[in-house]
């Protein structure tokens, strides 16, 4: 027997509906590179359906990908609406791509048209020649420009574009839940970058979880700030969680400097932020110049959490920040790591340590773990270390047009993520490692994200990112890159003593470089591959 329920699509148009209906009044204030442009949610609304009505009268195919190359702006936010309300598909190209794989992703998803920030035309003007399939270039006015625009016919600005469009009806354009509504590439760090098709469906319901009281519980009191690109993983999917909530939107725009970052923060009052932990590394010692009383709350994530990261935002501000796990194939967020109820009576030091963790899973999503000679699953008793699983209605079953490709899926169809976790009997995630970044030292995994944590510990250590070197007699060793704080000194023997009296002795690695930074991915993880390759022949001392 079948439930009399009516079947009401859930669709990224139902998000901007409700935003642009109940919560028209929300802003959305964006800092371009010269200004501070403030609208609203219902400004916003008209101006993206005359720019849906824009998309119709292109010439585009029905489910035609349309590429964006742009910061986090309140264009880039309409184009979120626009392009999946009229059934098309949104690719949010990656910026910080390789330049072969900027020209691969676009080549790959077949984009027909292309949306440009006037500040980041120059890095895509030297790809436009090879474009094979795009027929129109939109530019966006950031008040960024860096010179004359590329002589291309298919060139056209935002103004001229919109210029006279009415404003099209975007309600039940859509009707399928299931029909592919965004299209975002993983970082790519080996091989070529892989597609990632979300549907609406998976855009609403991972919207929903946002505004949960089990997730981040947004709500219209808030004033929201994703720091986190709208290029990477649509922004952990800050904007749709966002209008969903009527909550406030700020746009940093191309200035994610520590600086930048909190300057505007403590102006327009922002409540709830998410990014990188390198972003909230640089930001730390920082946080007394600024007024941020309106903070409440942090998400960090895409790498581990150092405890004495998120601690040092509990003295300073009097909350910690809260660790989050995902992957692109998450939507992103696939866990948050908040103290249940029954976790109240840890004291500090456990709860600490249980908020450096990757969390219970969000409502939706299901995780196991596994051996990863057997395929067994493994129990929760925070011992066991198996590959990590997941399942769940906003989690990919394949990629874009690479159908029968890989070993991403188990037989029974989890997602298997690449990382390596113990699971508590209380469902808390505790990441080891990424399966491959552990380090096998005879016969004993070491985990760079324990040992990286251990050294963030260290009061003089900005930053700290660990990887393995070969060894003749155990195979691998770890090694420790570490950045100093500004106005501090450290040495080799310092870190070794400090992470002696904390680690196991065979877990403490064989030797410590100094380095000015740590190279960085796309979006902003530590960048361990550039970090293998530079220290590949490195010898490690002796005795």
């Amino acid at each position: 027997m079948q439930g009399l329920m009516q079947d009401f699509p859930l669709t990224v148009e139902s998000i901007f509906r409700r935003g642009t209906s109940y919560f028209s009044g929300s802003r959305v204030v964006t800092r371009t590179a010269g200004a501070t442009e403030r609208t609203s949610f219902g400004e916003l609304g008209a101006e993206t359906r005359r720019l849906a009505h824009a998309l119709d009268h292109l010439g585009l195919s029905a489910d035609a990908r349309i590429g964006s190359f742009a910061w986090n702006t309140a264009r880039h936010l309409a184009l979120y609406f626009a392009v999946p309300g009229t059934g098309r598909i949104l690719h949010t190209v990656n910026i910080r791509y390789f330049p072969e794989h900027v020209r691969y992703s676009i080549d790959h998803a077949e984009d027909e048209a292309l949306f440009v920030d006037a500040s980041l035309v120059h890095l895509l003007e030297p790809h436009l020649p090879h474009l094979r399939c795009v027929r129109h270039i939109v530019v966006m006015d950031d008040g960024g420009a860096t010179g004359p625009l590329p002589d291309d016919s298919r060139i056209i600005s935002w103004e001229a574009l919109l210029g006279g469009a009415d404003e099209a009806d975007l309600s039940e354009r859509v009707r399928d839940e299931n029909r592919a509504a965004a299209l975002c590439y993983t970082t790519g760090t080996t091989g070529n970058p892989k597609g990632v098709l979300y549907s609406h469906r998976s855009i609403w319901l991972h919207a929903n979880a946002g505004v949960s009281a089990a997730g981040t519980a947004v709500t219209d009191r808030d004033v929201v700030m994703p720091v986190v690109p709208m290029f990477h993983a649509m922004a952990w999917g800050l904007p749709y969680t966002a209008f969903q909530a009527g909550a406030g939107l700020v746009m940093p725009g191309p200035d994610l400097s520590p600086t930048g970052v909190l300057e505007l923060m403590s102006r327009e009052r922002v409540t709830y932020s998410a990014g990188v932990p390198t972003i909230w590394m640089g930001a730390l010692p920082l946080l007394d110049r600024y007024d941020l009383s309106s903070l409440d709350r942090i998400v960090a994530g895409g790498s581990a959490v150092p405890v004495s990261l998120s601690e040092g935002y509990r003295a300073a501000l009097g909350f910690p920040i809260t660790q989050a796990w995902g992957m692109t194939e998450v939507s992103p967020i696939g866990s948050l790591a908040r103290l249940r109820a029954d976790m109240d009576d840890l004291g500090e030091e456990a709860g600490a340590r249980w908020r450096a963790t990757a969390g219970l899973p969000l409502h939706g999503v299901q995780a196991r773990i596994v051996d990863a000679g057997t395929g067994a699953e493994l129990p929760w008793d925070d011992t066991r270390r198996g590959e990590l699983e997941v399942r769940g209605p906003w989690i990919a079953r394949q990629y874009y047009r690479r159908e029968g490709e890989g070993d991403q899926l188990s037989p029974d169809g989890w997602l298997r993520t690449g990382d390596v976790a113990a699971i508590s009997p209380l469902g808390f995630i505790r990441l080891v490692d990424r399966t491959k970044d552990l380090v096998k030292s005879g016969g004993e995994w070491i985990s760079s994200v324990d040992l990286e944590n251990a050294i963030m510990a260290h009061p003089a250590v900005a930053e700290a990112a660990v990887i393995a070197v070969p060894h003749p007699r155990w195979m691998e060793r770890p090694l420790a890159c570490v950045v100093v704080k500004h106005g501090h000194e450290l040495g080799r023997q310092d870190v070794l003593d400090f992470l002696g009296e904390r680690l196991e002795r065979w877990q403490v690695p064989d030797d410590v470089v100094f380095l000015d930074r740590i190279p960085k991915t796309s979006v902003g993880k530590f960048n361990k591959v550039t970090l293998r390759d530079r220290f590949a022949g490195h010898v490690l001392p002796t005795g």
